[in-house]
Order: structure tokens, then sequence, then C-alpha cells
């Protein structure tokens, strides 16, 4: 089974060709972040825009490295969300014309869903598993009961991890994106030297919130003498990697108990998203895996950022189970991966400028 997959649910533009056995045939991610520098975060309508010019070739070239040809899909999955809606329609739209000329079934993909399910791309690991998704729009602990079957332990109640990365290194004057910057400028900082705060540390439940934390570092370079000198910048980052890593830590061994006491048979614990990246993260959440009798499975860098293979086996997986869509699958800029769960407490409530969640 060959399913070729599509991403367009923010600024990566991406297709790939992945089969039932596991094999990427083509993997190919084409970056908007020059496009998107400038203003410190992703445009969504230059996003949108930059989906149009490059998919059909991005496409065509995946094709090309995998040797095949579009007569030999047996499948198309496309992001349908959750995602900037323009940007998800462009993917969506160019994946139902391919299912409809290639008369082969099209699977609409849900993009927190390819994140979920992309350690499986790599590894036979069975379910249930428990997963701690951590990226720029979303920030949750799930338990993984099944293709499809998701139940949310907690989530955040206002910004997600990543977003606060974003912002932290935009305040550091470290550049865009967020993540990657925070990171090599820690490597040269002391954790030690600011003591910022860990929201929701200690309590009980597995929710996040991470709006404290920005605010925190806000007034923190405010009160240092301008412009940052290197060494204040690699201290702040430090020191903001290291309570990022301290409240996802605080947060998963709630999840751990509450996993292992709801599914005794579970072994895994998987962190996936662009946050995955981190390494002081990966490196937490292994000591804290192996010392409650779990292994840790993180997927390679690759399939931490945003990409289509990851989508590409999720339409292996449904379709293996006859989990097909319509033509008529519309574009989502929302999709819980849990709908029954209700909203985490505090979520929602507004504040000086509105409603966060």
């Amino acid at each position: 089974m060959i399913v070729l997959g599509i991403e367009s649910s923010c600024d990566e533009t991406a297709a790939a060709l992945v089969t039932d056995r596991r094999e990427v045939l083509a993997d190919l991610v084409l970056s908007q972040l020059k496009d998107h520098e400038p203003f410190g975060g992703v445009v969504p309508e230059i996003a949108a825009r930059r989906h149009i010019d490059h998919l059909d070739g991005l496409i065509a070239r995946a094709l090309k490295e995998a040797g095949i040809g579009f007569d030999q899909l047996d499948g198309v999955a496309a992001t349908a969300g959750p995602g900037l809606i323009g940007a998800v329609m462009v993917g969506l739209m160019t994946g139902k014309a391919i299912a409809a000329v290639c008369r082969v079934p099209l699977i609409a993909v849900n993009h927190l869903e390819g994140h979920a399910l992309s350690a499986r791309l790599i590894a036979d690991i069975a379910f249930p598993y428990l997963l701690l998704l951590v990226s720029g729009g979303h920030c949750q602990l799930l338990v993984v009961e099944g293709v499809g079957q998701f139940r949310r332990l907690g989530t955040t109640i206002d910004d997600a991890a990543g977003e606060a990365f974003d912002k932290a290194a935009k305040l550091l004057g470290l550049g865009y994106p967020g993540g990657p910057a925070i990171e090599r400028a820690a490597r040269e900082g002391d954790a030690r030297r600011f003591a910022l705060p860990r929201p929701l540390h200690g309590r009980a439940g597995c929710d996040f919130s991470f709006a404290g934390l920005k605010t925190a570092v806000l007034h923190l370079v405010q009160s240092l003498p301008e412009p940052l000198s290197a060494r204040d910048q690699a201290d702040v980052a430090a020191s903001f990697q290291a309570a990022v890593a301290d409240v996802m830590t605080d947060r998963t061994i709630n999840a751990i108990r509450l996993f292992k006491a709801a599914a005794p048979q579970g072994s895994t614990l998987v962190v996936a998203g662009g946050v995955a990246a981190n390494t002081l993260l990966r490196e937490r959440l292994k000591t804290l895996a192996e010392a409650n009798g779990l292994s840790l499975l993180a997927p390679p860098l690759r399939l931490c950022t945003d990409n289509a293979a990851m989508i590409a086996w999720t339409g292996v997986e449904r379709l293996s189970l006859g989990l097909v869509d319509g033509l008529d699958a519309s574009p989502r800029a929302r999709w819980p991966l849990d709908p029954t769960a209700e909203p985490a407490p505090g979520s929602g409530r507004p504040g000086r400028l509105g409603p966060k969640a």
C-alpha cells in the first residue's frame, strides 16, 4: 500500500509517500521561514499563498524521488485541520483533486493525529500509550487508545509551550522560530541565575499554563540593562527552558499515574510535536519514564516538526481500517482529538484583552 501525504496546516509545505511497511519513499518539506521571519511569526495570508505557489511542484518532486506515478497510489491523505484555515484549504483541495482524478480514497487527516501516530511510523508500538503532544499551537496529555481513539488527560488553559518559546525568544532578540533559538542560547547559559515561575507545578491534574511564565520573562527582560548582553540572553534562555521542562515533567508525572491506573498494560510514553525536538525536555522525560517503568519514544527531529510523512502514515493506518472520507470533507480551523473532553478549569476566562483560550 502506498499513500501520498500532503501537509499545509501552517507554514510548512510538505509532501511524502509512505508504505504500509513503514517505508518512507519520499519526504519533502519546504520551509517558509524566510517569508515570515521579518514579522516574527506566521502571517496566515502569506502562508496560504506560498502553499499555492509550491505544493504542486513539491508533490511532483516527491513522486519522482520515489520513482512512482499517480497510478500507483492506493490513497491520498491530506491534512484537513486544525490549522490556519486558508492554508489547510490549499492542501485539502489538492488532495481531493488527486483522489478524484486517480479514483483512489481520500483520507482527511487530523494534523494532531498525525503527530500522535508518528511514533508508530518508526516503531511497532502497541496501543494504548501515553502521549505528550507539545507544539506551537497545542499542549496536551492524551491516552492514545487506537486510531481515532483519544482520551485527553490535560491541556493548556492559555498558551501552548511552543508559543511561549517563540515569545520568549522574541523578547530576548533571538529571532524566529523561538524553540531552536532558545535551545542554542541556553547551552551557554546558567539556568540557576534567574528564578522564573513554574505555573501549576505541584498541583493536581494534568493541565498546563504558560501565560504567566511569558509575562515573567517580559518583566525580567525589562529589568535588565539595555541592550541585553550575550550573557543575559543566555542565562534568561536557560532559566526559561528549565522552567518549561520542570512544568512538563511535573504535569507528565500526574498523567503517568492516571495512565498506569487506567491502562496497566500500557508501557510507552511518547512525546511528539515541534517542542519535542528540545534536547533538555527529551532527557528529562526519558529519566521520568524509566523511573516509572515506561519506555520513552521520541520520533526523530524531522518527524517532530510539521511534515507530510506523519500525514501519509496516518492515512495508511486509517485506510487499513477502512476509515476513508468523501470528497465533501470540510477543512477545519479547530479539530480536537477528544471532542468529549471538558474544557480545562480556568480556560477561557476573560482577562484585560479578552479570553485567551
